[in-house]
Formats: C-alpha cells, structure tokens, sequence
C-alpha cells in the first residue's frame, strides 16, 4: 500500500510531462496565428493584384 501511495506522490509531482504539454500547446498556439496570418495577407494580396490589373486593364483600353 505504501509503495502504491509512493507511486501516485511521484507522479504528481512529476512535472517533465506537464511541461511538454505545455510547450506543445504554445506551438500549437503560434501555428494557428502563423496560418490566420498567412491567410489574411494572401486574401489581402489577390485583392491589390486583382485591382491593379483591373486598373491596368482600363487604362489600355482607354489608350488603344
């Protein structure tokens, strides 16, 4: 019995795993701001690409 009480003591103060939990939960964290971003710079890039062709596109048909 004292050996099992030993045993769950350890345990809980064992904090190696907690730790990797942790860190695994940051990177987590950091890869789902890295993709929002990428997404939202990718939407804002077809936007200004999208209007400058648009523009450019006016622009030759009012020169021809």
């Amino acid at each position: 019995m004292q050996k099992t009480l030993n045993l769950i003591r350890d345990f809980a103060r064992e904090e190696d795993g907690v730790t990797a939990i942790e860190y695994g939960l940051l990177a987590a964290l950091v890869a789902v701001a890295i993709i929002t971003g990428a997404g939202l710079l990718g939407t804002n890039l077809n936007n200004l690409f999208d209007n400058l062709g648009t523009r450019m596109g006016t622009a030759a048909t009012a020169a021809a």
